[in-house]
């Protein structure tokens, strides 16, 4: 008699028609809809970047998020999780998170900034980048510092980006609170 060989999945112990069938999520409750589903709670960028200032600058976020710049986790892998938590939450829809990219950074980058992080990546390719590498030719770079590392200028959010109020509040509000939280550390 053969002998019955044990598969991938029974290795795992897993079941392999265990599994949602095609078309399934489109058969759920229409009384209890994902969040994805609903409307948004903000339809206006300005506001919906009010609500992303607000959740990313309490205390504890906000030293967890200059703990990870720090350690050179690039800005622009941040705020997609940023964004991405506030599309599933239904905070906004897709199309207005795209529109929300360009801010985000800017506010990551003032945070950056004002939390003294003086080498932070942009996205993770930014070391090979030729184009923002500085030519050896009549271009000497500007080391600040006793560890050696270039400081970068913060590049001014302009009020078309961030919105006049918000501005207003990374100007004033957030060097303080940045302050606090590395005080605390």
């Amino acid at each position: 008699m053969a002998e019955i060989k044990q598969n991938q999945f029974d290795e795992v112990g897993v079941n392999p028609f265990n599994a949602p069938i095609p078309g399934e999520s489109l058969t759920s409750p229409s009384d209890m809809p994902k969040s994805w589903e609903r409307p948004p709670q903000h339809s206006d960028a300005e506001n919906a970047m009010e609500a992303i200032y607000m959740e990313i600058t309490q205390e504890n976020t906000l030293r967890r998020l200059i703990d990870m710049i720090d350690s050179d986790i690039p800005l622009d892998e941040i705020a997609q999780v940023i964004l991405y938590k506030g599309y599933t939450e239904g905070k906004f829809n897709p199309d207005l998170m795209l529109l929300l990219i360009e801010p985000t950074l800017y506010l990551l980058i003032a945070i950056a900034d004002y939390g003294d992080v003086r080498d932070y990546v942009l996205y993770k390719e930014e070391v090979d980048d030729p184009d923002t590498e500085i030519s050896d030719d009549d271009v000497e770079p500007i080391m600040i510092g006793e560890d050696k590392k270039e400081k970068r200028e913060l590049s001014k959010p302009r009020k078309e980006v961030l919105g006049e109020s918000l501005l207003a509040k990374v100007e004033k509000e957030l060097p303080a609170k940045v302050a606090e939280v590395k005080e605390k550390e």
